[in-house]
């Protein structure tokens, strides 16, 4: 029982946080969009280290193609963690930075093992897509508290997302 009233005063700090901030959204919106953010904060986290192992563990006849690009990805992916937890701080919360709290708040599920270059080209398409949806659902709340710079990175991000998906997708054309 003792644990349950830490949390619950956990929740309360958490929601304070932002209390002091006045640019004009109010606290329950930017707690909203901070927890949507933070989502896609996991997403990204995710995505990016799923990138990285890949990199490191192709192999097969696509091996230089793909060793690059995943390379180019990861890259990308590790600076936009960045600007979503920054986000999130100017908002007023704290950004998740624990795989224990990236695991319970992504939508992109951890791939065991080591796939074949094909199947690892549609686990990160799935995932780029994936990035997308959740970036995508944090909008309305975004509009309606016309945060434009939370959208302004939302657009962005599914720009930079959907581009990615696309160039992958192709490589499983036949």
């Amino acid at each position: 029982m003792g644990k349950d009233k830490d949390k619950d005063k956990d929740k309360d700090k958490d929601k304070d946080k932002g209390s002091k901030i006045n640019t004009g959204i109010n606290a329950e919106d930017r707690q909203q969009i901070a927890e949507g953010l933070s989502r896609l904060l996991a997403d990204t986290y995710s995505l990016y280290l799923k990138t990285h192992n890949f990199h490191w563990n192709v192999t097969g006849p696509m091996f230089q193609t793909l060793h690059v690009m995943f390379e180019t990805q990861y890259t990308e992916l590790a600076l936009a963690v960045d600007a979503i937890a920054e986000r999130i701080r100017a908002l007023g919360y704290p950004a998740p930075g624990t795989y224990s709290e990236f695991s319970q708040l992504s939508s992109i599920e951890e791939t065991l093992g080591v796939p074949k270059a094909k199947e690892m080209i549609q686990l990160l398409v799935e995932g780029q897509e994936a990035v997308v949806r959740t970036a995508r659902s944090v909008f309305p709340t975004v509009d309606a508290a016309n945060d434009e710079p939370t959208a302004d990175l939302l657009t962005q991000r599914m720009q930079i997302h959907e581009k990615t998906a696309w160039m992958l997708r192709s490589l499983l054309e036949e």
